[in-house]
């Protein structure tokens, strides 16, 4: 029987990334050693960082006086870094969700952060529009793609101030205008590489104007002047990020992968709003995530969720219960996610409506 991957991160990942890396822990580049031991300073790893830093900038049409870094941390070590580095007296965030709340948590260690908006009283189950923006903030923090509760921005926003953003879970899924941020960050496993590597992507000018010391290694400036190898790199995930990209290139670039993933969430979504059972936790369909697709069993059918988890496990689906602070269902359709395996689950839905 075929499973489908449908877990949150780490979440599903291309057949050619796990069959490449796979190859390199055993032989790395003809080297005979594994890419898990040998030397961050070969030219043969020099070679990777080099090639996964263009991919991204060709991928995402990064402009000139921007670099791109392969750190570690995850984005809650870029929750503090960001602030330090960019936080002067004061930066806004947009509350959408958990992780939004734990980087403004950071932010306040270090300045003032004022909530430019929220939607937390409705338990972040839409995005906030029409805020305004305080002209005097050092800049406005954004989460993209929210996880846990299913929304996503799909566009870039429009503000009078620089910005930067959390694309943990959704960057490499559509284009992205990198002019309009001064940084951009993500934790590979949700949608680029194995867990262990962050990249980011960071406006040179936007660097050395906060008045505070910065410890050595939470300063961008020194990982970019030592090319991300400061100290040493996750080689093995690195490693997979850029198999992850030269796949995303074969596939026809960002571009092309935004379209097979609004097909894939009109097909779900499409099945979550006709099947009686199930309900979208989303209520505004502008709103509803294409990388992390959240729902409910109706309220006359709430008793049957541990038992449709039950018949959709044993037919391929794994990892669709929600996150535990909120429960239901979670579908995560990544770029890796196939039309097909969407279509599995859409069918396995029907099958148990049928049942009933």
């Amino acid at each position: 029987m075929k499973k489908y991957n449908f877990y949150a991160g780490p979440s599903i990942l291309p057949e050619f990334t796990m069959q490449k890396t796979a190859e390199a822990v055993l032989n790395f580049a003809g080297t005979g050693l594994s890419v898990m031991e040998v030397s961050h300073r070969s030219k043969e790893f020099i070679a990777v960082m080099t090639q996964a830093q263009q991919l991204t900038k060709e991928l995402l049409h990064v402009p000139d006086g921007y670099s791109v870094l392969f750190l570690q941390g995850g984005a809650s070590l870029q929750f503090l870094m960001v602030p330090y580095n960019l936080l002067n007296k004061k930066a806004g965030y947009l509350n959408t969700g958990m992780w939004a709340s734990k980087a403004m948590k950071e932010a306040k260690l270090l300045g003032e952060v004022v909530e430019v908006a929220s939607s937390k009283a409705a338990n972040f189950n839409y995005i906030p529009k029409n805020f305004e923006v305080p002209a005097d903030i050092d800049y406005l923090h954004v989460t993209t793609n929210n996880t846990i509760f299913g929304t996503e921005i799909l566009t870039d926003l429009d503000v009078p101030v620089p910005m930067v953003a959390d694309m943990s879970s959704d960057i490499f899924s559509r284009p992205v205008d990198v002019s309009k941020y001064d940084l951009i960050y993500a934790g590979a496993q949700k949608n680029l590489g194995p867990s262990g590597a962050t990249i980011v992507i960071v406006k040179n000018e936007a660097l050395g104007k906060v008045n505070r010391v910065i410890p050595t290694m939470l300063d961008y400036k020194v990982h970019i002047d030592n090319e991300s190898m400061f100290n040493t790199p996750s080689t093995l995930a690195v490693f997979g990020c850029l198999q992850t990209l030269i796949w995303l290139k074969d596939q026809g670039g960002v571009e092309a992968i935004e379209k097979v993933n609004a097909k894939k969430a009109e097909v779900l979504y499409g099945e979550i709003d006709r099947n009686k059972m199930f309900m979208s936790t989303v209520p505004d369909p502008a709103d509803r995530s294409r990388m992390n697709v959240t729902f409910v069993m109706t309220p006359e059918y709430v008793e049957l969720e541990k038992e449709f988890n039950e018949f959709a496990k044993a037919r391929g689906m794994i990892g669709l219960p929600g996150h535990r602070s909120v429960g239901g269902f979670r579908a995560s359709i990544y770029n890796a996610m196939s039309l097909e395996g969407v279509q599995a689950l859409v069918d396995v839905m029907k099958e148990f409506e049928k049942s009933k």
